[in-house]
């Protein structure tokens, strides 16, 4: 899809049926990934290009956000998990770290009924430190919401980092051994898996980094140790539900071997 003609200021996305039938690819059976991870780069590039304020490329990323939920559904992935604000964001300037905090919640104030509708479960990864309390209420609303979707599960990532996380499930496991809840001698990556955020998602299968940028910036460290990686040129605004399908199908045709040999 080309956004070149896109009117950002209408916010709109077509309901579902999402696509034509026939513009949907067919995937191979069993090569669609489960879970995929998304880094939203290059708002503030696309933006600046075209001579405007980093804010309005957000801005233009909110009905992008919207195709690319759309075309996971009709991919069939199952969660997606949006790198929305990180914890390395609050580096920003004050007045594009505002922006985003108010924008985080209220993109998903003003698309709760829409994502409603096409059946999707809002979750959030993250910490709560620092994290407006606007922002929070808007987010728990939307969980308990949508608490019974089953179609997609979106999780924005919201002052969310993955050394964070894990240092989180750290000491959740050092206060379970202090108050005699947990044995030391038997932690295991299972233990670890079950104290981070979401612990009933599964690893990431895939991640995409959009803007061509050759880095994982902190974005679900323990649950994407084995996923596959997709880097591709467009920056988020040029991004969208075809690009999305093609970075799948590069996806289904790797050869994932989870550090075993292919017999």
């Amino acid at each position: 899809m080309s956004f070149d003609n896109v009117d950002y200021t209408s916010l709109n996305v077509p309901a579902a049926p999402f696509s034509d039938p026939s513009i949907i690819p067919t995937f191979p059976k069993g090569k669609v990934p489960r879970h995929v991870g998304l880094i939203m780069d290059g708002n503030g590039r696309w933006a600046q290009r075209r001579g405007l304020v980093r804010t309005e490329g957000h801005q233009a990323a909110e009905p992008v956000v919207c195709d690319v939920i759309a075309g996971a559904i009709e991919a069939g992935v199952r969660y997606l998990s949006l790198y929305t604000f990180s914890t390395e964001n609050w580096k920003r300037s004050p007045r594009e770290v505002r922006f985003l905090m108010g924008f985080s919640r209220d993109i998903i104030h003003r698309r709760l009924d829409q994502l409603d509708s096409w059946g999707v479960r809002v979750r959030w990864s993250g910490r709560r430190e620092r994290l407006w309390r606007s922002v929070i209420e808007e987010i728990e609303a939307a969980e308990e919401r949508t608490k019974n979707n089953t179609t997609i599960d979106v999780v924005f990532c919201i002052n969310y980092g993955g050394r964070a996380e894990i240092a989180d499930a750290a000491a959740q496991i050092a206060r379970e051994v202090r108050d005699g809840r947990l044995n030391p001698d038997r932690i295991t990556e299972r233990t670890v898996a079950q104290r981070l955020y979401n612990p009933d998602i599964p690893d990431c299968d895939l991640v995409i980094r959009t803007s061509g940028e050759q880095r994982t910036s902190n974005f679900l460290a323990w649950e994407a140790a084995y996923a596959e990686y997709d880097i591709v040129p467009e920056l988020f605004p040029d991004y969208g539900r075809e690009a999305f399908w093609r970075s799948i199908d590069r996806y289904a045709n790797r050869d994932r071997r989870f550090g075993g040999v292919k017999k």
